[in-house]
């Protein structure tokens, strides 16, 4: 298929390749233009069927592949994209095509179609996003009360459950389709001003009915473009959106790290993990999406250089354009689906977990015995001065933290009050209260 971009195969979706293709965007130009017609002949000023007969001959004659090719060939001597589109269009379409195109000048139909084109993609995106995040919501469910050890820098810091992480990750999502509904609506524009944008060649009327027809809204405010910051702020979007599948993607490769091994992607019947050792189960569709999110959020930097144009109009962000919309879209397309893909085949070692809980001898219960110490009449200096010194031993002698502190001389609490600093059940007592706050 002739496509108007040129995202790899490997990371493209067949439905983005539709929406995206040069055939696709013909079609929505002619949306765009027969909407514009209708609303000349609701003024009188084309004949009454002009519209209809076109959009029939349309539909018996569709704008094909073959249609992409002609126009392109045509534009090969034009140098313009929609002179070659009405050329190629009074062939197809016949004596009747004169009528297209009428007081409007190239970027009214241009931009017009594209937000229509980037409509479509985001809710397409919008949709793949909350089925991720209501995986991750069952995720969250599933593990609610699975106690496992939180992590700071890096080093086992206090319990947790492995269910918070989920609802975590599932609370950006829940962020990310808020901020691409509003990007949606930001985009969700037509122009049709005419040139520079003073509506002399075309009244509002016209935009105001195109706008009715194709469900949209007439941007306010236009010169002879559609504003990018409008397109920047879809672009920022899909650059968080990017961080969020990142934010997921790196905890699941750190958690299948051999010292780790909490939980891992699944591994399929046949796959293997390395050409030359046998044994290796790798995170590869993490690692996949790491760095297709490194992608999503470089292409934000020329949506935003293409903000500032040369007073009423330049093409300075077209070229950029063709590049980063239909790539970043398909990308976050094909990133949310894989990501969904590999919550699904997510394998979790329960036990591996328990053992991580324990694996420094007690040394992340600290902060508890030193707030029991507190309570039980000891200055913070000196409560903080014996368990740092305790935690210290334990590091280095590899004897549980319970064992040295009972043996500290000034210790205030029982054998029974110092083991009940000891159990993650006093860290996890609130777990509910965070789920229930979050809908759950």
């Amino acid at each position: 298929m002739l496509v108007c971009y040129e995202m790899l195969e490997r990371y493209s979706t067949p439905d983005m390749r539709r929406l995206w293709s040069e055939a696709e965007r013909y079609r929505t130009w002619l949306e765009v233009e027969l909407a514009a017609t209708a609303a000349w002949e609701d003024l009188g000023e084309v004949p009454a069927g002009t519209a209809a007969a076109l959009r029939r001959a349309a539909e018996a004659n569709p704008l094909d592949d073959a249609f992409a090719e002609r126009v392109a060939t045509i534009e090969a001597e034009t140098r313009h994209d929609i002179v070659a589109f009405t050329r190629a269009l009074s062939e197809r379409l016949g004596d009747g095509a004169r009528y297209v195109h009428y007081g409007l000048t190239s970027t009214d139909v241009v931009d017009t179609a594209q937000n229509i084109v980037l409509t479509k993609a985001l809710s397409t995106i919008l949709e793949a996003t909350s089925e991720v995040k209501h995986k991750l919501r069952a995720l969250a469910q599933r593990y609610r009360h699975l106690p496992c050890i939180g992590r700071t820098h890096g080093i086992h810091a206090e319990p947790m459950t492995f269910g918070l992480k989920f609802l975590n990750f599932a609370a950006a999502f829940e962020r990310d389709e808020a901020r691409l509904e509003r990007a949606k609506e930001a985009v969700s524009v037509v122009m049709l001003s005419g040139s520079v944008g003073t509506y002399a060649h075309v009244p509002p009327a016209v935009e105001i009915a195109v706008a009715e027809a194709l469900g949209l809204t007439p941007d306010p405010i236009t010169n002879q473009t559609v504003a990018r910051d409008r397109h920047a702020e879809v672009m920022a979007a899909l650059a968080i959106l990017g961080t969020s599948i990142e934010r997921v993607a790196i905890e699941i490769r750190h958690l299948q790290r051999t010292e780790v091994r909490e939980a891992q992607e699944g591994f399929t019947v046949g796959q293997t993990g390395s050409s030359s050792m046998p044994h290796k189960k790798n995170p590869i569709a993490s690692e996949n999406l790491t760095g297709v999110a490194r992608i999503m959020r470089s292409n934000l930097q020329a949506a935003l250089e293409n903000v500032a144009l040369w007073h009423e109009r330049d093409i300075s962000h077209s070229a950029a354009e063709r590049v980063i919309l239909p790539d970043t879209t398909t990308l976050a397309v094909y990133a949310l689906r894989r990501l969904s893909g590999v919550l699904d085949g997510l394998v979790v070692y329960e036990e591996r977990m328990a053992e991580n809980l324990d694996a420094l001898n007690g040394l992340v219960y600290s902060q508890r015995v030193l707030h029991l110490l507190i309570e039980a009449g000891m200055s913070r200096e000196a409560a903080y001065g014996v368990v740092q010194r305790a935690s210290l031993r334990c590091w280095e002698s590899g004897e549980h933290l319970q064992a040295l502190l009972a043996a500290e001389p000034d210790m205030p609490l029982s054998a029974a009050e110092l083991s009940k600093a000891f159990s993650p059940d006093w860290y996890l007592r609130f777990v509910d209260d965070i789920f229930a706050r979050n809908g759950l």
